[in-house]
Protein backbone atom coordinates (compact mmCIF):
# COMPACT_ATOMS: atom_id res chain seq x y z
CA UNK A 1 0.00 0.00 0.00
CA UNK A 2 1.35 3.05 -0.85
CA UNK A 3 1.72 5.81 1.63
CA UNK A 4 -1.14 8.26 1.89
CA UNK A 5 -0.68 11.57 -0.03
CA UNK A 6 -0.12 14.86 1.73
CA UNK A 7 -3.06 17.57 0.88
CA UNK A 8 -2.72 21.42 1.01
CA UNK A 9 -6.00 23.46 0.78
CA UNK A 10 -5.93 26.99 -0.54
CA UNK A 11 -9.70 28.62 -0.12
CA UNK A 12 -11.39 27.57 3.30
CA UNK A 13 -14.88 29.14 2.59
CA UNK A 14 -17.99 27.62 2.21
CA UNK A 15 -16.83 25.40 -0.61
CA UNK A 16 -14.29 23.74 1.31
CA UNK A 17 -16.24 23.28 4.34
CA UNK A 18 -19.29 21.71 2.62
CA UNK A 19 -17.77 19.21 0.21
CA UNK A 20 -13.89 19.03 0.04
CA UNK A 21 -12.25 18.81 3.49
CA UNK A 22 -15.59 16.70 5.10
CA UNK A 23 -14.87 14.34 2.09
CA UNK A 24 -11.24 14.11 2.69
CA UNK A 25 -11.52 13.64 5.95
CA UNK A 26 -13.53 10.14 5.22
CA UNK A 27 -10.49 9.01 3.15
CA UNK A 28 -7.25 9.39 5.52
CA UNK A 29 -5.88 6.05 4.01
CA UNK A 30 -5.28 7.48 0.86
CA UNK A 31 -4.94 11.71 1.96
CA UNK A 32 -4.07 13.96 4.50
CA UNK A 33 -4.29 17.71 4.91
CA UNK A 34 -1.23 18.88 6.29
CA UNK A 35 -1.72 22.75 5.08
CA UNK A 36 -4.50 25.58 5.15
CA UNK A 37 -4.17 28.54 3.55
CA UNK A 38 -7.06 31.70 3.17
CA UNK A 39 -6.31 35.25 2.70
CA UNK A 40 -8.29 35.35 6.45
CA UNK A 41 -6.03 33.93 8.61
CA UNK A 42 -8.77 32.44 11.47
CA UNK A 43 -10.58 30.80 8.60
CA UNK A 44 -7.16 28.86 7.81
CA UNK A 45 -6.56 28.15 11.11
CA UNK A 46 -10.23 27.00 12.28
CA UNK A 47 -10.23 24.47 9.18
CA UNK A 48 -6.39 22.89 10.16
CA UNK A 49 -8.45 22.45 14.11
CA UNK A 50 -11.30 20.60 12.68
CA UNK A 51 -9.70 18.92 9.55
CA UNK A 52 -5.47 18.84 9.49
CA UNK A 53 -3.56 16.34 10.97
CA UNK A 54 -1.47 16.93 13.86
CA UNK A 55 1.02 19.54 13.39
CA UNK A 56 -1.01 20.69 10.05
CA UNK A 57 0.16 24.31 9.01
CA UNK A 58 -1.66 27.07 7.95
CA UNK A 59 -0.76 30.09 5.54
CA UNK A 60 -2.67 33.15 4.72
CA UNK A 61 -0.20 33.32 1.03
CA UNK A 62 -0.51 30.46 -1.18
CA UNK A 63 2.89 30.48 -2.43
CA UNK A 64 4.54 29.86 0.97
CA UNK A 65 2.15 26.99 0.98
CA UNK A 66 3.57 26.07 -2.33
CA UNK A 67 6.98 26.10 -0.95
CA UNK A 68 6.52 22.83 1.15
CA UNK A 69 8.03 19.96 -0.80
CA UNK A 70 5.93 17.41 1.32
CA UNK A 71 2.26 18.38 -0.10
CA UNK A 72 1.64 16.34 -3.10
CA UNK A 73 -1.80 17.53 -3.87
CA UNK A 74 -3.31 20.76 -3.69
CA UNK A 75 -7.34 22.16 -3.81
CA UNK A 76 -7.76 25.09 -5.25
CA UNK A 77 -10.84 26.11 -3.76
CA UNK A 78 -10.88 29.69 -4.11
CA UNK A 79 -13.52 32.82 -5.69
CA UNK A 80 -13.07 31.63 -9.39
CA UNK A 81 -10.85 35.02 -10.51
CA UNK A 82 -7.91 33.58 -8.62
CA UNK A 83 -8.45 29.32 -10.16
CA UNK A 84 -6.21 29.74 -13.01
CA UNK A 85 -2.92 31.25 -11.57
CA UNK A 86 -2.91 29.41 -8.33
CA UNK A 87 -3.81 26.26 -10.33
CA UNK A 88 -0.74 27.32 -12.56
CA UNK A 89 1.56 28.33 -10.02
CA UNK A 90 0.77 24.76 -8.26
CA UNK A 91 1.56 22.69 -11.15
CA UNK A 92 4.92 24.59 -11.54
CA UNK A 93 5.74 23.64 -8.49
CA UNK A 94 4.83 20.02 -8.60
CA UNK A 95 1.46 19.74 -6.96
CA UNK A 96 -1.40 17.43 -8.29
CA UNK A 97 -4.41 19.62 -8.49
CA UNK A 98 -7.98 19.19 -7.93
CA UNK A 99 -9.61 22.69 -8.75
CA UNK A 100 -13.00 23.91 -8.00
CA UNK A 101 -15.55 24.23 -10.81
CA UNK A 102 -15.49 26.18 -13.07
CA UNK A 103 -12.03 25.35 -14.53
CA UNK A 104 -11.85 29.66 -14.63
CA UNK A 105 -13.33 32.74 -15.70
CA UNK A 106 -12.94 32.40 -19.29
CA UNK A 107 -11.04 30.15 -21.99
CA UNK A 108 -7.49 31.54 -21.98
CA UNK A 109 -7.20 31.53 -18.46
CA UNK A 110 -8.44 27.81 -18.72
CA UNK A 111 -5.82 26.87 -21.15
CA UNK A 112 -3.23 28.24 -19.10
CA UNK A 113 -3.90 25.72 -16.58
CA UNK A 114 -4.23 22.58 -19.74
CA UNK A 115 -1.14 23.74 -20.98
CA UNK A 116 0.76 24.01 -17.47
CA UNK A 117 -0.62 20.28 -16.68
CA UNK A 118 0.54 18.93 -20.00
CA UNK A 119 4.09 20.89 -19.13
CA UNK A 120 4.68 19.78 -15.95
CA UNK A 121 2.88 16.23 -16.13
CA UNK A 122 1.10 16.43 -13.10
CA UNK A 123 -2.51 15.96 -12.42
CA UNK A 124 -5.44 18.52 -13.03
CA UNK A 125 -9.10 17.92 -12.94
CA UNK A 126 -12.22 20.38 -11.80
CA UNK A 127 -14.99 19.87 -8.93
CA UNK A 128 -17.82 18.32 -10.97
CA UNK A 129 -18.71 15.67 -8.24
CA UNK A 130 -22.61 15.04 -10.05
CA UNK A 131 -20.84 12.57 -12.54
CA UNK A 132 -20.43 10.83 -9.14
CA UNK A 133 -24.10 10.51 -8.42
CA UNK A 134 -25.59 6.71 -8.85
CA UNK A 135 -28.45 8.11 -11.34
CA UNK A 136 -25.23 9.82 -13.68
CA UNK A 137 -23.55 6.81 -13.32
CA UNK A 138 -26.02 4.89 -14.24
CA UNK A 139 -27.36 6.95 -17.39
CA UNK A 140 -23.50 7.07 -18.43
CA UNK A 141 -23.05 3.35 -18.76
CA UNK A 142 -26.82 3.27 -20.68
CA UNK A 143 -24.79 5.91 -23.22
CA UNK A 144 -21.59 4.09 -23.52
CA UNK A 145 -23.33 1.08 -24.40
CA UNK A 146 -25.17 2.62 -26.92
CA UNK A 147 -28.52 1.49 -25.46
CA UNK A 148 -30.24 4.84 -26.88
CA UNK A 149 -28.09 5.07 -30.14
CA UNK A 150 -27.73 8.21 -31.85
CA UNK A 151 -28.12 10.97 -29.09
CA UNK A 152 -28.85 13.73 -31.39
CA UNK A 153 -30.86 16.09 -28.77
CA UNK A 154 -30.26 17.44 -25.09
CA UNK A 155 -31.50 19.14 -22.72
CA UNK A 156 -28.86 20.51 -19.96
CA UNK A 157 -31.79 21.60 -16.58
CA UNK A 158 -29.91 24.07 -14.38
CA UNK A 159 -32.84 26.12 -12.85
CA UNK A 160 -33.88 27.40 -9.25
CA UNK A 161 -37.20 28.59 -8.69
CA UNK A 162 -35.72 30.93 -5.89
CA UNK A 163 -32.33 29.69 -4.55
CA UNK A 164 -29.71 32.43 -5.36
CA UNK A 165 -27.14 32.32 -3.00
CA UNK A 166 -26.31 35.18 -0.76
CA UNK A 167 -23.07 34.25 0.93
CA UNK A 168 -19.97 34.63 -0.34
CA UNK A 169 -19.08 36.54 -3.30
CA UNK A 170 -21.61 35.05 -6.00
CA UNK A 171 -22.92 37.91 -6.68
CA UNK A 172 -19.74 39.45 -7.44
CA UNK A 173 -19.24 39.63 -11.33
CA UNK A 174 -15.46 40.37 -11.24
CA UNK A 175 -14.81 37.73 -8.39
CA UNK A 176 -16.91 35.17 -10.18
CA UNK A 177 -16.73 35.94 -13.67
CA UNK A 178 -20.63 35.74 -13.88
CA UNK A 179 -23.93 34.37 -12.38
CA UNK A 180 -26.09 31.36 -12.74
CA UNK A 181 -24.39 30.39 -15.72
CA UNK A 182 -20.96 30.09 -14.15
CA UNK A 183 -22.09 28.89 -11.07
CA UNK A 184 -24.84 26.16 -11.72
CA UNK A 185 -25.03 26.05 -15.20
CA UNK A 186 -21.92 24.73 -15.96
CA UNK A 187 -22.80 21.35 -13.42
CA UNK A 188 -25.34 20.71 -15.97
CA UNK A 189 -23.96 21.03 -19.21
CA UNK A 190 -20.42 19.10 -17.74
CA UNK A 191 -23.23 16.48 -17.19
CA UNK A 192 -24.89 16.68 -20.48
CA UNK A 193 -21.61 16.72 -22.67
CA UNK A 194 -20.12 13.65 -20.97
CA UNK A 195 -22.99 11.27 -21.26
CA UNK A 196 -22.88 12.35 -25.02
CA UNK A 197 -19.26 11.84 -25.42
CA UNK A 198 -19.04 14.60 -27.48
CA UNK A 199 -16.83 17.68 -27.35
CA UNK A 200 -16.92 19.77 -30.42
CA UNK A 201 -19.78 22.55 -29.92
CA UNK A 202 -20.18 24.26 -33.73
CA UNK A 203 -22.05 26.73 -32.51
CA UNK A 204 -23.59 28.90 -29.74
CA UNK A 205 -26.51 31.29 -29.39
CA UNK A 206 -27.31 32.67 -26.03
CA UNK A 207 -29.12 34.59 -24.03
CA UNK A 208 -28.47 36.11 -20.73
CA UNK A 209 -30.84 37.96 -18.06
CA UNK A 210 -30.86 40.49 -15.12
CA UNK A 211 -34.38 40.18 -14.31
CA UNK A 212 -34.60 38.95 -10.52
CA UNK A 213 -31.81 41.42 -8.86
CA UNK A 214 -34.68 43.51 -6.98
CA UNK A 215 -37.06 40.48 -6.18
CA UNK A 216 -35.98 38.42 -3.62
CA UNK A 217 -39.40 37.47 -1.56
CA UNK A 218 -39.20 33.95 -0.69
CA UNK A 219 -35.03 32.82 -1.82
CA UNK A 220 -34.56 29.72 -0.15
CA UNK A 221 -31.39 31.66 1.13
CA UNK A 222 -32.23 34.91 2.08
CA UNK A 223 -32.30 38.63 1.05
CA UNK A 224 -29.22 40.23 -0.60
CA UNK A 225 -27.64 43.73 -1.30
CA UNK A 226 -29.51 44.36 -4.74
CA UNK A 227 -26.24 47.30 -5.02
CA UNK A 228 -23.73 44.28 -4.59
CA UNK A 229 -25.64 41.70 -6.99
CA UNK A 230 -24.18 42.89 -10.69
CA UNK A 231 -24.38 38.99 -12.17
CA UNK A 232 -27.03 37.15 -14.39
CA UNK A 233 -29.74 35.49 -12.53
CA UNK A 234 -30.73 33.50 -15.52
CA UNK A 235 -29.22 32.35 -18.95
CA UNK A 236 -30.83 30.11 -21.90
CA UNK A 237 -28.88 28.79 -24.88
CA UNK A 238 -28.69 26.17 -27.99
CA UNK A 239 -25.69 24.88 -28.70
CA UNK A 240 -25.10 22.81 -32.21
CA UNK A 241 -22.40 20.03 -32.27
CA UNK A 242 -19.94 19.57 -35.27
CA UNK A 243 -21.97 16.40 -36.02
CA UNK A 244 -25.61 18.34 -35.96
CA UNK A 245 -26.50 16.92 -32.88
CA UNK A 246 -28.16 19.90 -30.58
CA UNK A 247 -28.34 20.89 -26.87
CA UNK A 248 -30.32 23.11 -25.51
CA UNK A 249 -29.06 24.80 -21.81
CA UNK A 250 -31.88 25.93 -19.34
CA UNK A 251 -29.91 28.00 -16.30
CA UNK A 252 -31.47 30.30 -13.35
CA UNK A 253 -30.86 30.95 -9.85
CA UNK A 254 -34.63 32.31 -9.63
CA UNK A 255 -37.57 31.50 -12.48
CA UNK A 256 -40.88 31.46 -11.77
CA UNK A 257 -41.71 27.79 -12.70
CA UNK A 258 -42.99 24.74 -10.57
CA UNK A 259 -40.51 22.49 -12.82
CA UNK A 260 -37.08 23.19 -11.10
CA UNK A 261 -34.29 20.77 -12.17
CA UNK A 262 -30.47 21.20 -11.25
CA UNK A 263 -27.98 19.59 -12.23
CA UNK A 264 -30.21 17.44 -14.73
CA UNK A 265 -30.14 15.98 -17.86
CA UNK A 266 -32.57 14.56 -20.90
CA UNK A 267 -31.18 12.60 -23.23
CA UNK A 268 -33.04 11.69 -26.76
CA UNK A 269 -31.71 9.09 -29.06
CA UNK A 270 -32.83 7.32 -32.06
CA UNK A 271 -33.09 3.99 -29.85
CA UNK A 272 -34.22 5.57 -26.55
CA UNK A 273 -34.47 8.33 -24.60
CA UNK A 274 -33.52 9.20 -20.87
CA UNK A 275 -33.80 11.85 -18.27
CA UNK A 276 -33.18 12.53 -14.88
CA UNK A 277 -35.75 14.43 -13.25
CA UNK A 278 -37.06 14.77 -9.74
CA UNK A 279 -38.87 11.57 -8.67
CA UNK A 280 -41.97 11.27 -6.58
CA UNK A 281 -40.19 10.82 -3.48
CA UNK A 282 -38.13 14.71 -4.28
CA UNK A 283 -35.39 12.49 -4.89
CA UNK A 284 -33.29 12.75 -7.58
CA UNK A 285 -34.15 9.17 -10.46
CA UNK A 286 -32.96 8.40 -14.26
CA UNK A 287 -35.78 7.16 -16.37
CA UNK A 288 -35.16 5.60 -19.68
CA UNK A 289 -38.35 5.67 -22.32
CA UNK A 290 -37.97 3.68 -26.05
CA UNK A 291 -40.54 1.53 -28.23
CA UNK A 292 -40.61 -2.08 -26.55
CA UNK A 293 -43.40 -4.99 -26.78
CA UNK A 294 -44.81 -2.97 -29.36
CA UNK A 295 -45.76 -0.43 -26.83
CA UNK A 296 -43.67 2.56 -25.62
CA UNK A 297 -42.56 1.83 -22.20
CA UNK A 298 -40.67 3.72 -19.58
CA UNK A 299 -38.20 1.76 -17.17
CA UNK A 300 -36.89 3.00 -13.75
CA UNK A 301 -34.00 1.53 -12.83
CA UNK A 302 -33.55 1.02 -9.31
CA UNK A 303 -30.57 2.89 -7.68
CA UNK A 304 -29.94 2.67 -3.55
CA UNK A 305 -30.65 -0.01 -0.84
CA UNK A 306 -33.07 -2.45 -1.38
CA UNK A 307 -32.63 -4.24 1.49
CA UNK A 308 -34.23 -3.81 4.82
CA UNK A 309 -31.34 -2.49 7.28
CA UNK A 310 -29.10 -2.60 5.25
CA UNK A 311 -27.55 0.74 3.13
CA UNK A 312 -24.30 -0.95 1.30
CA UNK A 313 -22.13 1.79 0.22
CA UNK A 314 -23.95 5.41 -0.11
CA UNK A 315 -21.26 7.56 -0.22
CA UNK A 316 -22.17 11.45 -1.30
CA UNK A 317 -20.53 12.22 -4.38
CA UNK A 318 -17.48 14.97 -2.79
CA UNK A 319 -16.92 11.63 -0.75
CA UNK A 320 -16.48 9.16 -3.99
CA UNK A 321 -15.61 12.54 -5.91
CA UNK A 322 -12.52 12.98 -3.80
CA UNK A 323 -11.70 8.97 -3.85
CA UNK A 324 -11.44 8.50 -7.27
CA UNK A 325 -9.17 11.41 -7.55
CA UNK A 326 -6.48 10.46 -4.81
CA UNK A 327 -6.83 6.91 -6.10
CA UNK A 328 -5.54 8.17 -10.06
CA UNK A 329 -3.04 9.50 -8.35
CA UNK A 330 -1.66 6.69 -6.11
CA UNK A 331 -2.26 4.92 -9.20
CA UNK A 332 -1.57 7.06 -12.19
CA UNK A 333 -4.29 6.51 -13.66
CA UNK A 334 -7.08 9.35 -15.34
CA UNK A 335 -9.44 11.05 -12.96
CA UNK A 336 -13.36 11.00 -14.02
CA UNK A 337 -12.98 14.53 -14.70
CA UNK A 338 -10.41 15.54 -17.69
CA UNK A 339 -9.25 18.91 -17.66
CA UNK A 340 -9.65 18.71 -21.78
CA UNK A 341 -13.22 18.39 -21.00
CA UNK A 342 -13.47 20.93 -18.57
CA UNK A 343 -12.03 23.20 -21.04
CA UNK A 344 -14.89 23.06 -23.42
CA UNK A 345 -17.30 23.20 -20.84
CA UNK A 346 -15.66 26.87 -19.94
CA UNK A 347 -15.30 27.69 -23.88
CA UNK A 348 -19.05 27.22 -24.28
CA UNK A 349 -19.93 29.52 -21.10
CA UNK A 350 -17.67 31.82 -22.75
CA UNK A 351 -19.41 31.77 -25.55
CA UNK A 352 -22.98 32.03 -24.41
CA UNK A 353 -22.00 35.12 -22.54
CA UNK A 354 -20.51 36.69 -25.84
CA UNK A 355 -23.27 35.54 -27.63
CA UNK A 356 -25.68 37.34 -25.25
CA UNK A 357 -23.51 40.55 -25.15
CA UNK A 358 -23.32 41.03 -28.86
CA UNK A 359 -26.78 39.33 -29.86
CA UNK A 360 -24.47 36.90 -32.77
CA UNK A 361 -24.45 33.47 -33.17
CA UNK A 362 -21.00 32.37 -32.41
CA UNK A 363 -19.28 30.66 -34.40
CA UNK A 364 -17.03 28.26 -32.34
CA UNK A 365 -14.30 27.31 -34.94
CA UNK A 366 -13.74 31.32 -35.35
CA UNK A 367 -14.23 31.85 -31.22
CA UNK A 368 -11.97 28.85 -30.51
CA UNK A 369 -8.84 30.58 -32.75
Amino acid sequence: MKEALKIGIIGCGAIAHQKHMPSLAKLPHLGKMVAFCDVVEERAAAAAAAFGMEGARVYTDYKELLQDESIDVVHVLTPNLYHSFITVDALEAGKHVMCEKPMAINSEEAKKMLDASKRTGKKLTIGYQNRFNEESQVLYRACSKGDLGEVYMAKAHAVRRKGVPTWGVFTDKQLQGGGALIDIGTHALDLTLWCMDNYKPQSVTGSVYYKMKDNMEGNLFGPWDPSTFDVEDSAFAFIKMENGATIFLECSWALNTTDAREAKTSLFGVDGGAEIKVGPDRKPEVVFNRAQYGKLVEIKPRTGASVAYFTGKDEAPGVLEAEQWLECILHDTEPLVKAEQAYVVTQILEAIYKSAETGATIDFLEFAE
